[in-house]
């Protein structure tokens, strides 16, 4: 375990300051790059591919390869985050939304289940999951699924895209916070945290590994630097659950370590505000972002109800992880490929 004592310096360590206007951030479609991706859409459904079932040389572009291509390098060599703009829903049947969105996410890395049942796209939306308490997680509900308050926390992914479909009638803004400026932050005022963060802890899975309930077989770092480069794998909750289950508890260090964690995250110079539109596309590197959401207040009209589609993308360069970083569900590094492929043998997920 190394502990970097240097502060970062790299465009993805920012704080919202640096960002005066939002199309610093976004990038919006033309109606011809929109028509390409219409037509390339077409071109699947007509072949009978069904949405995550084709890879990046399926799904033909033209001028829009070189405007991805720029996107990606923004996710993995830049500020970390980019907002698509510029689809209309309404425009779609589900087949050809969900198609355009995963011919997109081809070109941002390649699709990786989220779940132990090998889902590949999932719907963010309230799915009715009853929960006794204040904290899901306790009755092995993702978040995702409510619609409660997200805090800052990451997905066990290098890139993850979300589509709004419909937002929400009250709520669900959208925040993004540079984890590496948070360290650096860390580093200046709290150093004597460094060491439990970058030690880690066993975190409670939540459905996400391999089986349904399932703790991480090791410990992993909230900040893991290697080969010159830091990462971030950070969610309160699962780390305070994981330690109930592993030992009883965390220690007065380690809670007082994540609590800080968490503070930092809250406060307005690192927490970037968005709200998501329908049509809009989210990608996010979760090495060096984190992502939150606020409280969900849907309609009562079961047609008008907030809905966005989820994909989980390990990247084509990603950054130097070491390898218990690497391993966050128990699955081999960054969700190995022999596992996959043992998913796609058994049926459970269909990726070309």
């Amino acid at each position: 375990m190394e502990i970097l004592k240097n502060p970062i310096l790299e465009p993805c360590v920012w704080n919202v300051s640096n960002f005066k206007d939002e199309n610093e951030w976004t990038y919006t479609f033309s109606k011809k790059e929109i028509f390409e991706l219409e037509e390339a859409a077409k071109k699947i459904i007509n072949t009978n591919l069904a949405p995550t079932s084709f890879s990046k040389s399926d799904f033909i572009l033209d001028s829009l390869n070189e405007v991805l291509e720029k996107q990606l390098d923004t996710l993995q060599n830049g500020k970390g985050f980019v907002r698509l703009r510029g689809l209309d829903p309404k425009k779609y049947d589900q087949l050809t939304i969900q198609t355009i969105y995963w011919g997109i996410c081809s070109y941002l890395g390649m699709g990786i289940p989220q779940n132990s049942m090998g889902e590949m796209m999932s719907g963010v939306k309230d799915y009715g999951d009853k929960n006794v308490g204040d904290n899901p997680y306790r009755q092995g509900i993702r978040l995702h699924r409510t619609t409660a308050k997200i805090d800052a926390h990451t997905d066990s992914c290098d890139h993850v895209a979300l589509l709004c479909v419909k937002r929400a009638k009250e709520g669900g803004e959208s925040g993004v916070v540079s984890s590496l400026a948070i360290y650096n932050e860390i580093l200046k005022n709290k150093p004597e945290y460094l060491e439990v963060l970058c030690k880690g802890f066993h975190i409670d899975l939540i459905g996400k590994g391999k089986t349904e309930k399932e703790l991480s077989a090791h410990p992993i770092p909230v900040f893991s630097y290697f080969e010159g480069k830091m990462c971030s794998r950070f969610n309160k909750i699962q780390i305070e659950l994981g330690a109930e289950k592993k030992s009883g508890g965390l220690d007065s260090l380690s809670q007082s370590a994540i609590d800080y964690v968490q503070e930092l995250t809250q406060k307005n110079e690192f927490h970037l505000k968005m709200m998501l539109e329908d049509g809009d596309i989210q990608v996010l590197n979760n090495r060096v972002c984190y992502h939150t959401r606020t409280a969900v207040v849907d309609d009562e009209d079961i047609n008008k109800k907030r809905l966005l589609y989820r994909v989980w993308l390990n990247a084509p360069e990603p950054r130097p992880m070491a390898p218990e970083f690497a391993n966050q569900l128990n699955t081999g590094e960054r969700l190995s490929l022999i596992h996959i492929s043992e998913l796609t043998r058994l049926g459970m997920i269909s990726y070309a």
